[in-house]
């Protein structure tokens, strides 16, 4: 594991992101969408990383094709897509188990960011 991974926190800039990936931080990227608002966690070996501002808020998007810009110029590729709303269906009476968040990821859609 590299040491960059250790020194991570639970939010992310996008400036510090680059410099992680410059020094050997390879995450699994989720894309989450809750009701159409996307957000950007980074899965690694310390843990998770929100995608956040300057100030510390986890940012969110209003499409995939921004985030696509903002993580492809800085060298990533792909990345999984998860939905966090959709787990059951009270209005008919479909009960739901949500998902955990391992399942998320091998259930997800993978997509790319170039």
């Amino acid at each position: 594991m590299p040491a960059i991974d250790m020194s991570l926190g639970d939010r992310l800039t996008l400036k510090q992101l680059a410099h992680a990936l410059q020094n050997g931080f390879s995450p699994i990227v989720e894309v989450e969408s809750t009701d159409g608002i996307y957000t950007v966690r980074f899965h690694h070996a310390n843990g998770t990383s929100n995608l956040s501002d300057a100030k510390g808020k986890v940012s969110t998007f209003l499409g995939t094709g921004e985030i696509r810009d903002a993580l492809g110029q800085l060298g990533l590729t792909h990345g999984v897509l998860t939905f966090a709303d959709q787990c059951g269906d009270e209005m008919i009476g479909v009960e739901g188990k949500a998902m955990t968040p391992d399942e998320m990821l091998t259930y997800g859609t993978r997509i790319a960011f170039r």
